[in-house]
């Protein structure tokens, strides 16, 4: 089933993955955390989108997260096909409001 960007639905180890992008990259993150470059590999983290008074005004998710042995740093990746407007704009707010980059791939 695909949505209205074309997307296909892909399943990979029982989690369904919103695109064939997202459920590829899903996979060669496992291989590498399975070569031990990367760990803790979390799906679908989710970020407060915080206004200056400390208030949620909603949410953004990223794809991936994990921890880049070799970097000794935190990564967030998103797999991303069509960045829309508001894609775009709670990126923006997610890496002012956390001091993160966001991986695009």
């Amino acid at each position: 089933m695909s949505n209205k960007y074309n997307a296909l639905k892909t399943e990979v180890d029982g989690f369904i993955f919103d695109s064939r992008r997202e459920a590829k990259r899903y996979s060669e993150l496992k291989l590498l955390e399975k070569a031990g470059l990367i760990r803790q590999l979390e799906l679908q983290p989710a970020f407060e989108l915080l206004v200056k008074t400390g208030k949620s005004v909603g949410k953004y998710k990223a794809d991936f997260r994990y921890y880049d042995l070799e970097k000794k740093q935190w990564v967030i990746e998103d797999a991303k096909g069509v960045r829309t407007p508001v894609y775009t704009l709670k990126k923006k707010i997610v890496e002012e409001v956390y001091d993160i980059k966001i991986i695009e791939v």
